[in-house]
């Protein structure tokens, strides 16, 4: 209808060859629009001399971007703009003074929907109802009921094989390739023959599995017959920027739809692929493999094990080593003697904060402010104070445009004003991101040090090591060039670095009492 209305006001206008732009789908409060550019390219190359829409919301619904191309633009590369349903036209100089109007009108508008559409978000989460309308790879819409997801069998046949290759071992690249060697159809290519609707572009070989693609299946708790909520949002209605949310501020509902992968696996897997392993020639594995690294250069320890040693032989070397022809020294530790170091380390950081608990929490919040109660509380309160200053900015910024289509200030100290306060909005969102991350990896850190606390304290006697204590403990391993005591006897450095709280340095007798004696000071001082 809208082409059909613009066919006809070109023609009795006489407006010869006219060329069309269609941006569906895409939401008006973005200019970054596929066919708007190619019409900006156009113009800017002086291939357009009039532009006609049926009205300005099919423009656009931002009134700052709308004001800047129709009025300084526009008229700068000498290009008619004409609004049918407002009347605006720039050549003879109608409906020029209330434009600003509609475009302030229609940018409301687009906030008011954002809103609505909020609201119903929020209803549905609250009565415990699906919020995105994304059906993942393995699922299909029941016919009977749209809102009910049922088994796609043929995809989640795919879904729980790629599930069973990674507790085999393999990772996500891995698997990627082991899919396309096996001719196995891309999610995209697969929803494209079944006439379902993709974002994504189909691809040029339909088997070719992306990485990323592998990824998001095996992390999809979705599949556990859950619904997730709230796992992204976006900057506000204008900026359409995601952001992903932290995991407690997401929305799980258990048992919407049924299950192609059980908890327990689906569990198992996460673990698996937040400490990668890399396979031996023999198979055996070690549980710190991902976990070791050089304390020179950085780089992983490789485990090796071959048919021509024994397991208690089976030991690390340095990933940049070579066989002495790479950019590091060889770094050598023997398994069985790490996991002896770890085991003893992990006893005496047990025994030490079942004794001292009070001073180790002390030290630690001494060493690491970001985990301190007070630090989040002002994080968050500066954060608010930005939030704020942003939405001010924004009604600022309306104000000064609609000052300056008055005549209530000048071109000059409009742009000069509208210059500084979107330099200041601009840092200010940049400067939130950073802070909420930064908050929410600070809350993160307050969770870790409590199950941290958790699993120690049962550590003390300790008789053996085993992969759930080694992945809930040990964050990092870091080895250190082999030394030579006095009396001659061979020494492996190494620095264990615990979730959550890092390098435990276990303070001597004389540091325990001065940390005490500055906590009691420190106690009357707050009484």
């Amino acid at each position: 209808m809208q082409e059909t209305i613009l066919s006809q006001y070109a023609k009795e206008h006489g407006y010869l060859h006219p060329e069309f732009f269609v941006d569906d789908g895409i939401s008006g409060t973005t200019f970054d629009r596929p066919d708007f550019q190619r019409m900006q390219r156009m113009a800017e190359n002086g291939e357009i001399e009039t532009i006609i829409v049926k009205d300005l919301s099919r423009f656009g619904r931002e009134s700052i971007e709308m004001g800047r191309l129709t009025q300084v633009v526009y008229p700068s590369l000498r290009i008619t703009f004409i609004s049918i349903q407002e009347n605006v036209n720039t050549l003879t100089r109608t409906g020029l003074e209330m434009m600003p109007f509609y475009n302030i009108f229609n940018e409301w508008y687009a906030e008011q929907i954002s809103k609505k559409i909020k609201a119903v978000w929020k209803s549905k989460a609250e009565n415990n109802e699906r919020v995105s309308s994304t059906i993942p790879y393995g699922y299909k819409k029941s016919e009977t009921d749209p809102k009910q997801w049922i088994i796609d069998e043929p995809a989640a046949k795919i879904v729980r094989y790629i599930f069973n290759l990674c507790i085999e071992g393999l990772g996500s690249m891995k698997i990627a390739r082991r899919l396309e060697d096996e001719g196995v159809e891309t999610p995209t290519e697969y929803f494209s023959k079944q006439g379902r609707k993709t974002s994504n572009t189909r691809p040029v070989n339909p088997y070719r599995w992306p990485q990323t693609t592998v990824k998001n299946i095996l992390a999809n708790r979705q599949y556990t017959g859950c619904t997730v909520n709230f796992k992204s949002t976006f900057v506000s209605f204008k900026v359409h920027k995601k952001i992903e949310n932290p995991e407690d501020e997401w929305q799980i509902i258990p048992g919407t739809q049924e299950a192609i992968i059980d908890e327990d696996t689906f569990e198992r897997v996460q673990e698996l692929r937040s400490n990668k392993r890399r396979n031996t020639v023999t198979g055996r594995t070690s549980m710190f493999s991902g976990l070791v690294y050089c304390a020179d250069c950085g780089s992983k320890l490789y485990y090796c094990a071959a048919k021509s040693i024994k397991e208690n032989q089976e030991f690390y070397r340095c990933s940049a080593y070579k066989e002495n022809r790479g950019t590091c020294s060889i770094h050598y530790v023997r398994d069985s003697v790490l996991k002896e170091m770890v085991l003893e380390t992990i006893r005496s950081v047990a025994k030490y904060v079942q004794e001292f608990e009070p001073v180790f929490l002390y030290l630690f919040a001494k060493q690491n402010t970001l985990g301190r109660e007070i630090s989040i509380r002002t994080m968050k309160q500066e954060l608010e104070r930005s939030k704020k200053r942003i939405t001010e900015l924004d009604k600022l910024i309306e104000r000064i445009y609609e000052d300056n289509v008055l005549g209530k200030i000048t071109d000059e100290r409009f742009y000069r004003m509208s210059a500084s306060y979107e330099k200041e909005q601009k840092e200010l969102l940049a400067a939130v991101e950073l802070s909420e991350q930064t908050v929410r990896k600070a809350e993160q850190e307050k969770v870790d040090l409590k199950v941290f606390l958790e699993a120690i304290r049962k550590c003390t006697e300790l008789k053996e090591l085993t992969p759930t204590v080694v992945n809930t403990l040990i964050k990092r391993i870091e080895i250190h060039n082999s030394v030579v005591d006095d009396t001659g006897i061979k020494h492996v450095p190494i620095d264990i670095s615990f979730t959550a709280v890092g390098i435990i340095n276990i303070p001597t007798e004389k540091e325990l009492i001065a940390a005490m004696e500055e906590m009691r000071e420190n106690s009357l001082k707050t009484a």
